[in-house]
């Protein structure tokens, strides 16, 4: 299994469409309004010490995913509940951006449309696609990223076309103080998305030149990140402030609102190519990892039975996991990535590293 490779280059452009994902489409620290913007500055300077620890676990058990490398840390017995723990972090996540695709769609340009068939027309897309391994993912990477960035680059440019369009409605930056900012964005700008990077512990073995991990893992959490920065200024530039932390889709609302000589308009449809790569990328990844996961848990030959297994266990889970878009949010960041993801993508990584650090020192 791990004699699949990907180049340096795939891997880059998977963990960066990874970490734009669905965050691009939604309005990420929507309750701190205009300083949204610092609230991701902070989230990415997090997910840089974070990626550390993970490039660093890898550098401490090269050629191992996380599911091989934590009995080597924590023990055989201990390692099998954790690992199992993981599984379904991957597979549950993988599930809400499912979900927020399914809701996207279903809400603008397919309304008559049930939400199953849509959710489970993109899983076989994924199956597809995921059955012919990390290489497959990784060529897929290499040819959408491109147009994902040219989609996002010339709905920016539509948008200095708005005449509503602003900069003044960045201010006043720090309005209500630094605190506020802080305990909004600690832990959840770090949580989502860039602890999510952590699923890069699953694909660092299949990288085809050593070394590289950290190299690639910060780039991709940079990268991604200003991107983000930049997103989040134009949103607020021409939504401002309040409909920005109201909005469920702000990308989509301020793309409505491009009119340029009553001609050129609606483009919504670039925002849907950009949500439907996004969770390519994002579903992509945690799929695969948890597809990995259970095939070096279970001691299996192959991943191809299992992620054919997990496509028709992700769909109804992302259904049954809430009974409405609100009620998926609600849940993801009051509860899923405040807690979970912090347990998960921050406080168990962190111990393993230290115990892998005090292991090394002592051999």
């Amino acid at each position: 299994m791990n004699k699949e490779k990907i180049s340096s280059l795939q891997l880059f452009y998977l963990m960066t469409g990874y970490v734009l994902g669905t965050a691009i489409i939604l309005g990420l620290g929507a309750e701190v309004k205009q300083d949204a913007w610092l609230f991701i500055l902070i989230g990415i300077v997090g997910g840089l010490v974070l990626m550390a620890v993970f490039s660093q676990l890898s550098t401490y058990y090269p050629g191992d995913t996380l599911v091989q490398m934590l009995p080597k840390i924590i023990g055989k017995y201990l390692s099998y509940p954790v690992g199992l723990l993981y599984i379904f972090h991957f597979t549950y996540s993988a599930a809400r951006a499912c979900r927020e695709l399914g809701d996207l769609i279903v809400t603008t340009i397919l309304s008559e449309t049930p939400i199953i068939v849509v959710i489970g027309s993109f899983m076989v897309l994924m199956i597809y696609c995921l059955r012919g391994g990390v290489e497959t993912l990784g060529r897929m990477a290499e040819i959408v990223f491109p147009i994902y960035i040219f989609a996002l680059i010339l709905i920016w440019i539509l948008l200095f076309s708005i005449t509503e369009f602003n900069l003044k409605n960045l201010t006043p930056i720090l309005g209500n103080g630094l605190k506020p900012l802080l305990k909004s964005a600690i832990p959840t700008a770090i949580n989502f998305p860039f602890g999510e990077t952590m699923v890069i512990l699953m694909l660092f073995p299949f990288l085809n030149k050593n070394g590289r991990q950290r190299k690639i893992g910060m780039l991709s959490i940079l990268v991604g990140g200003l991107l983000l920065i930049v997103n989040s200024i134009m949103m607020i530039s021409v939504l401002g402030p309040e409909i920005y932390s109201r909005d469920l889709f702000t990308l989509l609302a301020a793309t409505q609102m491009v009119s340029i000589a009553d001609f050129l308009e609606r483009f919504d449809a670039l925002v849907i190519l950009m949500m439907v790569t996004g969770v390519f990328f994002k579903m992509g990844g945690f799929t695969l990892g948890a597809a990995v996961g259970i095939s070096q848990l279970f001691k299996l030959k192959q991943t191809r039975s299992v992620v054919l297994a997990l496509g028709t266990i992700i769909p109804p889970l992302s259904l049954i996991s809430a009974s409405s878009y609100v009620e998926h949010l609600e849940f993801g960041f009051k509860f899923y990535v405040p807690y979970v993801h912090t347990i998960l993508q921050i406080i168990i990584p962190v111990i393993l590293l230290f115990i892998a650090f005090i292991k090394k020192k002592g051999t």
